[in-house]
């Protein structure tokens, strides 16, 4: 089990730094996992993109689906809207 959330994210995506600054705002910590950086975190990003219903919506509209923040719980946050909340 994780000790703390998973941010998949890019650096280069205009929707990271709003989301990034949310989490900051509501003091969670979190694991940073750049998908740009390397292709094993690219991977890894895709792996977990590909099996879950939570991102067919995503896809749909031709998004990639960052970020993405995994929850220990297993669950997902792709709004940072939603994650005041998660993070209570």
């Amino acid at each position: 089990m994780m000790d703390k959330p998973v941010l998949f994210f890019a650096e280069t995506c205009p929707d990271t730094a709003p989301f990034v600054a949310r989490l900051q705002e509501l003091g969670v910590q979190y694991e940073p996992i750049e998908i740009q950086s390397s292709l094993g975190n690219l991977k890894r990003f895709l792996a977990l993109r590909d099996s879950r219903a939570e991102f067919e919506a995503v896809k749909a509209r031709g998004s990639i689906g960052i970020p993405a923040l995994l929850l220990n719980n297993d669950s997902l946050v792709l709004d940072a809207d939603k994650l005041a909340d998660v993070f209570k």
